[in-house]
């Protein structure tokens, strides 16, 4: 049996002396660069006693280091746990808890506080690897045999394990297969026509299934090239789009880039596609992005279970407020949510898929897995959405009140849970409100104690040292009380309708 995804990989590198990735300094590192590079990670791991089937936990700043890290973990038959670099040392210890890593890596200025996580969480290994190319895994690295037997492995067995917030309880971990991943990239390459041709413009966050597997898995597998920066940067965007091809990014990129002057037909003259998705984007900035390039952005629609599910397509309409067709060899359909019946086209319903793109369930949570697929084997993703007589899906709300600011997904109650505990809070409602840069905005609707006198910025300032800095709420409001139905729930739909104007959305 060969190692399912690598080999993928292996296969496109066709021509070992292309470019696979330029980073922002200059570096150039090839695709023979990556084979010797990603063994010689693979030995170091192995050497630390990273079994196949153990879990490998990464937070590090974004490198190229990092994405053959990556790959190491696939070659060496491990499970790949990226984590937000923006999560705090207590959200950490969730994460090495339920994962249970055999190694854990993070840039070197958090090496102590992690360290000391993986101690009481029974981690047996801590590493570092840094976006300088520096830290003591890159160091290990450095004098590891370039030469690897990769572990074999088959299409079902895993190889990644993403946390996604959800609606009860903490974040679950999606237990991701090479086939899941090899099978999308596959699909996205042929449908959106990238070769070996292509510079894909990275500027996306790398511990995300949009950058480290829509992107940078397509780019593999089509034999590419990516021009890889540490975040989006206006300015660098304009510097490379000459050299560049295609780009990948989230609304708030859009938005920034419709906002600045350069954005003409020439600038983006070189440019063959633009890919927007992990948060809904505005019909106005795609409408705006066209008038001043002639280029449609194109949307598509994924999640962190399925990886992408839809996309508008390649050549005919790429309709503005839509995310497109289903993708081949993804079924979807839109059932009533409470029975799972089918309903009418054009009505609006939850959003079910299946196909090879389909996660195998939650992390240790069978009942959790079992609640979320129909018996067919179709997966309940919790969208609400419609398919119009020309067969685009169109994707009209969430039925879990989950809330996407900047393309990443927070949980409410995780954030509700931080604040109710705060001296004066009687209780608090967490909603996401439209937002022009972000999508939606984090708001808290908060209702103090009686005579209590509460702060928003003493509020937020509080949570900072709690929650990851994307889930914190843009705004905090104090109200007397919260609205609610006949069976006592806070209608938070009521809320997210007053306060739909707070950010000028």
């Amino acid at each position: 049996m060969a190692n399912h995804l690598f080999d993928l990989v292996r296969a496109n590198a066709t021509d070992l002396t292309k470019t696979f990735i330029e980073t922002e300094a200059g570096l150039k590192l090839s695709y023979d660069n990556l084979m010797t590079g990603t063994a010689r990670y693979a030995n170091v791991l192995v050497g630390l006693g990273v079994k196949p089937g153990d879990r490998v936990a990464v937070q590090v700043e974004k490198s190229a280091a990092a994405i053959f890290l990556y790959l190491a973990c696939v070659r060496a038959g491990a499970v790949f746990l990226p984590l937000n670099t923006a999560y705090t040392l207590t959200e950490i210890a969730y994460f090495l808890g339920d994962a249970e890593p055999a190694l854990v890596v993070c840039d070197p200025t958090r090496r102590d506080g992690i360290a000391e996580v993986a101690k009481t969480t029974g981690v047996p290994a801590v590493e570092t690897l840094g976006k300088g190319m520096d830290g003591s895994l890159f160091d290990k690295a450095a004098t590891a045999s370039e030469a690897f037997d990769d572990v074999a492995r088959g299409p079902d067995d895993l190889a990644a394990i993403l946390y996604t917030s959800g609606t009860t309880g903490r974040s679950k971990g999606a237990m991701l297969s090479h086939d899941n991943l090899a099978s999308n990239a596959l699909t996205l390459k042929d449908y959106w026509r990238f070769t070996a041709d292509d510079v894909l413009l990275h500027a996306l966050p790398i511990f995300h299934t949009h950058g480290l597997f829509v992107a940078t898995n397509t780019i593999l597998v089509a034999g590419a090239s990516m021009l890889f920066l540490p975040k989006f940067d206006a300015d660098k965007v304009f510097e490379l789009m000459p050299r560049a091809t295609t780009m990948m990014g989230v609304p708030t990129f859009y938005v920034r880039l419709v906002q600045d002057q350069r954005l003409t037909r020439e600038a983006t003259r070189h440019m063959r596609l633009f890919i927007s998705g992990s948060a809904p984007l505005l019909a106005e900035t795609h409408k705006l992005f066209r008038e001043k390039t002639g280029v449609a952005i194109l949307e598509r629609y994924g999640m962190t279970e399925t990886n992408m599910n839809t996309s508008n397509p390649y050549d005919g309409d790429r309709v503005a407020g839509t995310v497109g067709f289903p993708l081949p060899g993804v079924s979807l359909r839109v059932a009533d949510p409470e029975t799972g019946a089918p309903i009418a086209q054009g009505e609006i319903g939850v959003i079910e898929v299946k196909g090879p793109n389909v996660f195998s369930g939650y992390w240790r949570m069978p009942e959790k897995t079992a609640a979320e697929f129909r018996a067919d084997g179709f997966f309940i993703t919790g969208d609400l959405g419609k398919i119009d007589d020309r067969g685009y899906v169109h994707i009209v709300g969430r039925g879990k009140d989950l809330v996407i600011s900047g393309g990443y997904n927070v949980y409410p109650k995780e954030v509700e849970t931080e604040i109710d505990g705060m001296p004066g809070v009687v209780e608090s409602a967490v909603i996401g409100v439209p937002h022009p840069d972000f999508g939606e905005g984090v708001t808290a609707i908060v209702v103090g104690e009686k005579g209590a006198t509460l702060d928003e910025a003493t509020i937020i300032k509080s949570l900072e040292q709690r929650l990851a800095r994307y889930k914190l709420p843009k705004r905090v409001i104090v109200v007397d009380d919260l609205p609610r139905n006949t069976m006592g729930k806070v209608q938070k739909n009521l809320l997210r309708d007053a306060y739909k104007g707070l950010y000028g959305g």
